[in-house]
């Protein structure tokens, strides 16, 4: 008897994949449990394994084919399984072979183009990434050869026609993963079906820093994590958008759903490109909750563990350029929300205090938000708010 071995359901707006990589050949033995096959979809790359015990019959997607929720990637045979007669074969004397570290989908797949091997490449982290397989296969510098004995300065000629520059002057061609092709389309959609606009705002940290300074001590001592800006803007985000509800609401059709509940998204930096693991009923976390649930995502973000249940919703998102040095930037709506705030780098600059020019660590703040449901009124108070709650941090208690 043979069963089919299907997509399966991929979370939340996941409607497709791709095959990555087969895990097992046509006539493999497998028992319940056993991964067949990896499948890259536009949050994460998942494995899909046998439910049962058999023998793999045929494989109707090879890798790199793009599949849908439900489709027949393979059949598998349970009648097979187990009924070969056992031949007596003479032992065999194998050669020790070195486990191949854990890899991305997308790090095997660039491996096998740039004739890599996967045991010989360097990585940080607990997967070998793209990157990682990238920077084996660079060419290394050639040894300059020794300089010859400088002749005579030849005879003035006349002008000749310019050389084409010399060098590296390849180029090459590479498929696009899922997930940045669904962040490309995804982009494309939220500035083609929002009316986004943009505010700004800037945020004098003074106050905020020096707290994180008296406190981190006995902060760390008492929950085990330090206390970092991140927290405090989702407590600022929470207050703001129960002042401001329409921005934690989305469009349906022709009506506005209201969400009484506050899922955070906050924006990291993975491979393949940017994924937003939400922090769930955000306004019962705490600061030292939102801290830790921070650092958690941004460690599986960077060894490939979120989950789809990580990725999964969200109402209201948080970005932040700042960690990489962007000084301002608008950031873009992650639909269905109607709201996003943008963070950025903190720097030194003369503003105006008391009639007084002062040297204050300034962050400028941006809030995307879709015009269809949000006025620009609303919006600009909505950053007037986090503002006043940054720049004098006991408001966060007093409004809570």
């Amino acid at each position: 008897m043979a069963t089919n071995i299907v997509v399966p359901e991929l979370g939340e707006s996941v409607v497709e994949a791709r095959v990555a990589r087969w895990l097992k050949k046509p006539g493999d033995s497998v028992v319940a449990g056993d991964a067949l096959v990896e499948l890259e979809t536009e949050k994460i790359d998942l494995e899909v394994s046998a439910d049962r015990a058999g023998v793999l019959g045929v494989i109707r997607h090879q890798e790199g084919a793009d599949v849908k929720v439900g489709e027949v990637l393979a059949t598998l045979d349970e009648a097979l399984a187990g009924t070969a007669p056992e031949v007596p074969e003479a032992p065999r004397v194998q050669e020790p072979q070195a486990a191949e570290k854990k890899a991305t989908p997308t790090a095997k797949n660039v491996a096998r183009a740039h004739d890599v091997k996967l045991d010989s490449v360097e990585t940080s982290g607990a997967r070998v990434t793209k990157q990682d397989v990238l920077k084996a296969a660079a060419p290394a510098a050639a040894p300059k050869a020794p300089e010859a004995p400088k002749a005579p300065a030849p005879a003035p000629q006349a002008p000749s026609a310019p050389k084409a520059p010399a060098g590296d002057r390849r180029e090459s061609r590479e498929r696009m993963t899922k997930r940045r092709a669904t962040i490309a389309r995804r982009l494309v959609e939220a500035q083609q079906t929002a009316a986004m606009l943009t505010t700004f705002n800037e945020v004098d940290m003074s106050a905020l820093m020096a707290l994180r300074e008296r406190r981190k001590d006995a902060f760390t001592k008492k929950h085990g994590v330090g206390v970092g800006i991140a927290s405090f803007f989702v407590q600022a985000a929470i207050g703001a958008l129960k002042a401001f509800p329409q921005i934690n609401a989305e469009i349906q059709g022709d009506e506005i759903v209201y969400k009484h509940y506050y899922d955070i998204g906050m924006a990291v930096g993975a491979e393949g490109g940017l994924v937003v693991p939400v922090l769930r009923d955000a306004d019962r976390m705490g600061f030292a909750g939102i801290e830790l649930a921070i650092r958690d995502f941004a460690a599986r973000a960077k060894n490939g563990t979120l989950t789809l249940d990580d990725l999964k919703g969200g109402t209201f998102t948080i970005t932040n350029g700042g960690v990489f040095g962007s000084l301002m930037s608008t950031p873009i709506l992650n639909p269905p929300q109607v709201g996003i705030l943008g963070l950025h780098k903190i720097a030194d600059r003369a503003v105006p205090v008391n009639g007084q020019v002062v040297i204050r660590p300034m962050m400028y703040v941006a809030l995307s938000y879709d015009h269809r449901l949000v006025d620009g009124r609303e919006a600009v108070q909505f950053l007037v708010k986090i503002k006043d709650y940054i720049e004098d941090p006991a408001w966060m208690l007093l409004d809570a």
